[in-house]
């Protein structure tokens, strides 16, 4: 590394900060420049919470305003170019183009600082699972692997300076559990180590962007098979969008499916069943709790859903209201990490959406079970008020529980 300089992109979650972090302390202060870019896509007040821990732990962060420039961004994926990104809908290429467009910002950023970018080092904090479900060749020597889904930090450019020598990832070898204990080695506060992860590309990949509701030729046999899953008080429906998840090695895109039941939910049996569909119907890859009325069969319309300022105010509202409700219990500790998803799903309802808590429990994010309604890892007071919080966002008509293991979904939606 020598003399160089060091760009680090901070995006606010742990592994960025930890690695921001950890650098500080191999470096002089004048060799590192940390970088914050405000994609459009983040928390409320996110950007600014970022700045304060940075600050707080001795790192000066620059803050890049960046929204405009990612609502209107494309790139190039196996030489298709994609449509802007306000209007992309395909899970990969909107990550692709969230990877990408930050290179490039980071590029001009190090440039309006007198730097040249290919003087420079970039330092990511890449974790195994990262390279692992981008198939990548640092964990796939053999270049066998299929893509489960492209991190933002392993995008084809990011590979070309890789390449070149030109970034440095000092967590690659590591888990989350090991990032997060590191961090408490070297004195990170507690609140920063301890923080839930956020994704680099923010509430993009937490929005699933349809045009058309999800369609295939095997809808009607799998709500047959689905009908076995019901009783009088309890129903399944087919929903009309799909998800990402994992199949061994490999990545899926398929069906959500929503149980709902006539009265108080048994979380323990909706808990069993959703291990259950997934075996019975292939073309199923998760399974959610739907709160409200029985919903049976299979819905067929959706709102038009993409990366808009309005449809990301949205989500933000109801990501700002859940996270008071996890902070206030104390769930932030408990679980690993807890997405919350904006479906296209209307339910009937013209221009309506829904909103889908996401829990996920595990050690190393390879694996991982929801939690269960009713335990310490998420109350059911804690559920109750989230479902009256959330339906109280405009345009919320109905409140979702994922109820998936990973496999066969993955953590995030997308």
């Amino acid at each position: 590394m020598g003399d160089k300089k060091v760009l680090s992109l901070v995006s606010g979650g742990v592994d960025s900060s930890v690695c921001t972090a950890l650098l500080q302390l191999a470096l002089p202060a004048e060799q590192i420049v940390a970088v914050h870019v405000d994609n459009g896509f983040m928390r409320h007040n996110e950007s600014a919470t970022v700045k304060d821990a940075m600050a707080k732990v001795g790192i000066h962060l620059t803050v890049v305003e960046g929204a405009e420039r990612f609502y209107n961004a494309t790139t190039d994926v196996r030489g298709e170019t994609t449509l802007p990104l306000r209007i992309e809908t395909r899970p990969e290429f909107k990550r692709k183009i969230i990877g990408d467009t930050f290179m490039h910002i980071a590029d001009e950023e190090a440039e309006r600082q007198g730097l040249k970018f290919e003087d420079m080092i970039l330092a990511q904090g890449t974790l195994r699972p990262d390279l692992i479900e981008s198939a990548s060749t640092i964990a796939n020597k053999g270049g066998t692997a299929d893509v489960i889904k492209t991190h933002h930090n392993d995008t084809a450019l990011v590979r070309q300076l890789r390449a070149q020598g030109r970034v440095v990832e000092p967590l690659c070898d590591y888990h989350k559990d090991e990032v997060r204990q590191l961090g408490k080695e070297l004195g990170l506060p507690e609140h920063l180590v301890m923080r839930q992860p956020f994704p680099g590309p923010g509430l993009a990949i937490r929005i699933l962007c349809a045009n058309e509701p999800f369609v295939t030729d095997n809808d009607d046999a799998i709500v047959a098979k689905l009908r076995g899953f019901e009783t009088e008080a309890r129903k399944a429906c087919l929903l009309p969008f799909r998800t990402v998840g994992v199949q061994g090695d490999a990545r899926t895109y398929s069906h959500c499916v929503g149980l709902s039941t006539d009265g108080e939910p048994n979380w323990r049996e909706l808990l069993d069943v959703a291990k259950e569909i997934p075996k019975a119907c292939h073309g199923v890859n998760r399974i959610i709790y739907l709160h409200g009325k029985p919903v049976s069969g299979k819905l067929t319309t959706i709102t038009k859903t993409t990366c808009t300022p309005d449809v990301i105010k949205q989500l933000q509202v109801a990501d700002y209201a859940v996270n008071q409700i996890l902070y206030k219990y104390n769930l932030t500790q408990k679980l690993a990490q807890c997405p919350i998803v904006l479906t296209p799903v209307d339910f009937g309802v013209e221009g309506a959406r829904a909103i889908c808590i996401r829990t996920f429990i595990t050690n190393d994010f390879m694996t991982g079970v929801p939690a269960e309604v009713g335990t310490e890892y998420f109350p059911t007071a804690a559920w109750d008020e989230v479902v009256a919080a959330v339906l109280d966002v405009e345009g919320i008509v109905r409140v979702g529980f994922d109820l998936t293991a990973k496999p066969p979904g993955t953590t995030e939606w997308e």
